[in-house]
C-alpha cells in the first residue's frame, strides 16, 4: 500500500500544477492570445503561431530550454534551436529566403524609394536615446532600438552580436509583435499625418525594369554596403544572394528551396525558440515593458518620419509623390507596403500604390540592416 501511495504521490508532484508560479500563469495566458490573436484575427500567423507555442511551452515545462549538464539533466530541445539564433545563424538565413520572395523593381524603378527607406529609420535612434534616458546602457539601447524598423530577424542578429542575451527574448517578441499587429498601429498615424487630398494623389506607373538591372542590383548592394559597413555582411549578402538566387532565373531550384521549405523551416525553428525565451522570470519584469513601451515609440516615430518625408517628397515633386508610401519604410515586407495600399484605397478605390510602396519597404530591409551594422561598428564588433 505504501508502494501504490508513494507512487501516485510522485506522479501527482511530477505534474505542472506543483511547479507553475503565478507569472508562468500570466504567460500562458499571453500566449494563448497571441493564439488568437493568429488564428482568429490572422494576424501573421506564419510569426506568431509558432512563438506563441514556444512560449506556451516554456511556461509549462521550463526545462525544455535548458542547457545539456553533465550529469544528464537539461538537454531541452528548445535551448538548441535557440542558440542558432544567439549565433546569427536563423537571422541570416531568413534574410536569404525574404531575398528569393521579393521583387526590388520597384526599388531599382524608383532609386528616391531609398530616402523614404532611410527616413523611416529614424525611429531607432530615437528609440536609441529614449532608452539610454530609461537606464539601459548603450548596447542593450542600440539592440532594443532596432524593434523600430519592425524587423524581428535584424533584432535578433544585433542583440546577439552585441551580447545582449538577456534582453533578446522581450526584443524578439516586441519586434515580431509590432510586425505582425503593423494594419492596427499604422493606419491612424497615417490618417492623422496627410490630408485626404494627399491620400488620393495617384503616382504614375514605374518604368520597366530591365533583368540585366536585376541581376546587377543584388551583387552591386552586396559589394558597397560591405566595404562601408562589413558587419552587416551576414544580414545584406544572405538577403542579395537570395536575391540573386531569384532574378538570375538559374537556380530555379535554389529559388525555390529557399523561398519556400528552407525559409518554412527556419520559421518555425525561429518563432519556437524566441517564444520559449519568455519563460515568467524572464519575461514579467520593468525592463521588459519598458522594451515594449520603448519599440511601439520606435515603431511610431519611424512610421511617422516616414510619412512626413513623403510629405516633403510630395511638395518638391509638385504633387508626384503621395505621402503614404513613406510608411513603408520600415522592413515588414511586404505588409507594410499592403497597409500604404489598403488607406490609398480608403480614400480612393481606384489608387494603386501597392508597387509604389514596395520601393520604400524594400529599401527599409537594406536601410534596417545598415543600422544594425553602423551600432556594431561603433561598439567595435565584428
Amino acid at each position: 500500500m505504501d508502494y501504490i501511495t508513494t507512487t501516485l504521490s510522485n506522479l501527482i508532484h511530477q505534474t505542472a500544477f506543483f511547479n507553475l508560479t503565478w507569472g508562468n500563469y500570466v504567460m500562458i495566458v499571453v500566449a494563448l492570445v497571441f493564439l488568437y490573436l493568429a488564428i482568429a484575427k490572422d494576424f501573421e500567423p506564419l510569426l506568431l503561431v509558432p512563438i506563441a507555442f514556444g512560449m506556451l511551452l516554456v511556461n509549462i515545462y521550463p526545462d525544455i530550454m535548458a542547457p545539456y549538464g553533465d550529469d544528464g539533466s537539461g538537454g531541452g530541445l528548445l535551448y538548441y534551436f535557440y542558440k542558432l539564433d544567439e549565433w546569427a545563424i536563423l537571422p541570416s538565413l531568413i534574410f536569404m529566403g525574404v531575398g528569393a520572395m521579393t521583387d526590388f523593381g520597384p526599388l531599382i524603378a524608383n532609386p528616391k524609394s531609398f530616402l523614404l527607406g532611410a527616413a523611416a529609420q529614424f525611429g531607432i535612434f530615437a528609440a536609441y536615446f529614449g532608452a539610454i534616458a530609461m537606464g539601459f546602457n548603450d548596447k542593450a539601447a542600440a539592440a532594443i532600438s532596432i524593434i523600430g524598423g519592425a524587423d524581428g530577424p535584424t533584432s535578433i542578429f544585433l542583440a546577439g552580436k552585441l551580447q545582449q542575451t538577456s534582453l533578446l527574448g522581450p526584443i524578439a517578441v516586441a519586434a515580431y509583435s509590432y510586425m505582425s499587429l503593423v494594419p492596427i498601429i499604422q493606419p491612424p498615424i497615417m490618417r492623422l499625418l496627410t490630408t485626404e487630398k494627399e491620400r488620393k494623389i495617384k503616382m504614375g506607373q514605374l518604368r520597366p525594369v530591365s533583368k540585366l538591372e536585376k541581376i546587377l542590383f543584388p551583387i552591386i548592394v552586396t559589394i558597397v554596403v560591405s566595404l562601408i559597413l562589413p558587419t552587416t555582411a551576414p544580414l545584406v549578402g544572405m538577403l542579395m544572394l537570395g536575391n540573386l538566387f531569384r532574378e538570375s532565373g538559374v537556380v530555379r531550384q535554389l529559388t525555390d528551396t529557399a523561398s519556400n521549405a528552407l525559409m518554412y523551416i527556419v520559421v518555425i525553428i525561429l518563432g519556437t525558440s524566441v517564444g520559449a525565451t519568455t519563460s515568467a522570470e524572464a519575461f514579467l519584469n520593468a525592463d521588459t515593458l519598458k522594451i515594449v513601451v520603448l519599440g511601439l515609440i520606435a515603431f511610431a516615430f519611424g512610421t511617422a518620419a516616414g510619412v512626413l518625408f513623403g510629405k516633403l517628397m510630395c511638395v518638391v515633386s509638385k504633387g508626384g509623390v503621395n505621402p503614404l508610401i513613406g510608411s513603408a519604410g520600415v522592413s515588414a515586407v511586404p505588409m507594410a507596403a499592403r497597409v500604404s495600399q489598403k488607406v490609398g484605397a480608403e480614400s480612393d478605390p481606384t489608387n494603386f500604390l501597392l508597387m509604389h510602396a514596395m520601393g520604400p519597404n524594400v529599401a527599409g530591409v537594406i536601410g534596417t540592416a545598415v543600422a544594425a551594422g553602423t551600432f556594431m561598428a561603433v561598439f567595435g564588433v565584428f
